[in-house]
């Protein structure tokens, strides 16, 4: 996560002038448009997985375990006889489902927070900035394990943790680029002018720093994504006999050498989401720079 950033241009305009000239250079840019296709692809076929996927994800057929690819099983069978396919499309709704709702607390809070220390400074700021640099100063994945141990495993736990440690991120660059902004010329009119602090922050400051915000959000629900994964790997996650892709990479892993793809194609799909997300964060970064 980075410390410094640089200060986007600003303008006095309302928000609408800011956003539609910045979204319409983010559908200009092809790392946008196809990270976006990529994304919304594969968030469709996970609400649609319901009405397409041929076998229910927990029904057990023991008699037909670890079946390869076949037109009957498009991606095979697992150890206990359940239809990769089918577990593949469930595990995506449910991992995707916990990476965006687990990354939506963090966002407004750290934002939030951001904002009103940029601005004010003071005690506040420096409280603030004390707690994020202690938790940052222990490893990511050490802290999340070490909450979901305290709240108990699950999906209550990861969101939780996330809750206490996501929105560290959004904070820092947040408040740098408010205090880059706070001593314009067209904050300092509005302050001249008596408008109250909350509108400042909320009209003028909020819709400047916004951008960058949301570039970092996918970077966050990537991040979300990867941790859910591991968590479940661990057995600290998604609890069977939910679909859950870090579940499957665990449950396939004793047979590796022999069925690959039992591991592989959960794996796979981890990558997928990585670059569609990816592509997006450089999208909406590129067109926040370009102005």
């Amino acid at each position: 996560m980075v410390e410094e950033a640089e200060a986007p241009a600003t303008r006095e305009d309302s928000p609408r002038a800011i956003y539609v000239p910045y979204w319409r250079r983010a559908f200009a840019s092809k790392a946008f448009v196809v990270g976006l296709v990529m994304f919304s692809a594969l968030a469709l076929l996970a609400a649609l997985a319901p009405v397409i996927a041929p076998f229910d994800p927990a029904v057990q057929d023991l008699s037909s375990g670890l079946l390869p690819p076949s037109p009957e099983h498009i991606l095979g069978t697992d150890q206990l006889g359940r239809d990769i396919f089918t577990r593949m499309l469930y595990a995506a709704r449910t991992d995707l489902r916990i990476a965006i709702f687990a990354s939506i607390i963090p966002f407004i809070v750290g934002v939030s927070l951001g904002i009103v220390a940029g601005f004010c400074g003071g005690w506040f700021d420096a409280i603030i900035s004390r707690i994020t640099d202690t938790v940052i100063a222990f490893p990511f994945y050490v802290i999340v394990i070490a909450l979901v141990f305290a709240v108990g495993v699950g999906e209550r736990g990861i969101y939780v943790a996330f809750a206490l440690v996501g929105w560290i991120g959004y904070y820092r660059v947040m408040r740098v680029a408010t205090r880059a902004l706070r001593s314009s010329g067209w904050v300092e009119a509005a302050r001249g002018a008596g408008m109250p602090v909350p509108r400042i922050l909320a009209r003028q400051l909020l819709p400047n720093v916004l951008p960058q915000a949301l570039v970092l959000l996918m970077t966050e629900i990537l991040l979300i994504m990867v941790a859910v994964v591991t968590l479940s790997y661990l057995g600290l996650g998604v609890q069977p006999p939910t679909p859950d892709w870090g579940t499957m990479i665990s449950d396939g892993q004793s047979f590796i050498t022999t069925k690959w793809w039992i591991s592989a194609i959960p794996g796979f799909a981890v990558v997928y989401v990585g670059i569609s997300l990816s592509l997006i964060a450089d999208g909406l970064g590129d067109a926040w720079r370009v102005q």
